[in-house]
Formats: C-alpha cells, structure tokens, sequence
C-alpha cells in the first residue's frame, strides 16, 4: 500500500480526496497544518506528497522548497492558485506537478500513479547500482552483495537512512525512532554508533564515501 501525505487545510477536500484514494488501495495522512507537515516527512517516510499552497502560517512555496531540499519524494501541488508565476514557481521549487483545483479526484488518482510508477521504475534501476541495498523481510543489509553484520542498532541507523533516499537525518530523528535504541541515548552515543557502521562499511571518516556528517544537523547516506 503506497504512502500518501497531504498537506491541505480544507479539512472537508482532504477528507472527500482521502477517503477516494483509501478506496484505491493508498494510505493518506493529513497534515492541515503545514508545519506539522514537515515534521511529519522528516520523522516518516512516504511514497507522494500533495501540497496546497495557500496554508496557514507558512506560503506552500516555502514548503515545497524546504520539503525539496530534504526528501526525494514527489510533490504534487494541489491549488486554487492559477497564476501562472505561483505554476513556474513551484515547479522551480522542487514541485513535481501542478494540478489546479477544481479537479476530478479521477485525475488526481490517475497523475500520482503515474508518479509512482516512473520512480519505482527508477528505483529498479539505480537498485543494480547501488552498493548497499536493504531486506527489511529478511532484516538484513547487503553490502556489495555480503550480508553485514550488524548489532541491532547499527540495523536499525542504516535501515532509517537508507529510507530516508539520502535525505539528511538528526541524531534526535534516530533515537526517537530507531526501536532498539534507547530514548535515554546522546548523540555521542549515535556518533559511535556511525563509526562503527563506516568501519563496516570500509569507510574511511575522513573522506567517507557511503555515510557523510552534516554539521550542526546529522547524517546523510549517499550511494
């Protein structure tokens, strides 16, 4: 079941437009508020993303903008906004499509399964090149075809940045949802924990090819 996130404030089109796609096999969250949105991203992975761009506290531009420059997923701008400036902009921001409103919850339906499918064709692809590649049904992590060995929290790190498709992840993201990691943990503690993980991986922490540092944020995984 594919992963949906929606950030509209019309609660009663968010709840006619969630109940549409439920009934065609897709889970919905909503997000009225745009930035418990983002917070809601950063702390859970998704496989879509409809934005509205006229939100309370915060224009829909900036959130596709700060969505983009964190997650991969695709962003489709859902919005009674038909300017042609607000379309560039948004596209220029990140956005992956713009569907003006009023619409056919059919159309909808019809241009997210086109999303979905061009990124899962592009994940089978990039797949054959990747060096670190994920088995959450056997809980293990390949690298270069090799089963790792790894504890149950350095599991847990890879396989949440691993979903995160190279988005940037904090040391609090990782001990609040990483289950086998204490909540009591500190970042010094996920900082020896990614050591541990680059020794396995053969990295070298000073040029590091797979796991790299963020300063002042946290960690990213790039393939």
């Amino acid at each position: 079941m594919k992963k949906i996130l929606m950030i509209e404030d019309d609660a009663e089109l968010a709840e006619i437009l969630s109940e549409f796609l439920e009934a065609h096999d897709m889970s919905v969250t909503v997000a009225q508020d745009p930035y418990i949105g983002i917070s809601t991203l950063n702390l859970n992975s998704f496989d879509l993303v409809i934005l509205d761009l006229t939100l309370p506290g915060i224009d829909g531009l900036e959130v596709c903008k700060q969505i983009r420059a964190r997650h991969n997923v695709p962003i489709m701008i859902s919005s009674a906004r038909h300017d042609i400036t607000d379309k560039v902009n948004a596209l220029e921001n990140g956005a992956d499509d713009y569907l003006p409103k009023p619409y056919d919850p059919e159309e909808l339906l019809a241009r997210i399964r086109s999303h979905l499918r061009r990124v899962g064709a592009q994940t089978q692809k990039d797949e054959h090149h990747k060096d670190i590649i994920l088995n959450e049904h056997e809980r293990n992590i390949y690298y270069k075809g090799v089963v790792l060995n790894l504890t149950a929290a350095e599991y847990d790190i890879l396989r949440y940045l691993i979903n995160k498709n190279g988005g940037v992840v904090s040391r609090e993201e990782l001990i609040y949802n990483c289950d086998s990691i204490s909540e009591d943990s500190t970042s010094k503690s996920i900082d020896v924990m990614i050591g541990r993980i680059r020794v396995k991986l053969g990295e070298n922490p000073k040029e590091p090819h797979y796991i790299h540092a963020v300063r002042g944020v946290g960690y990213r995984l790039s393939q």
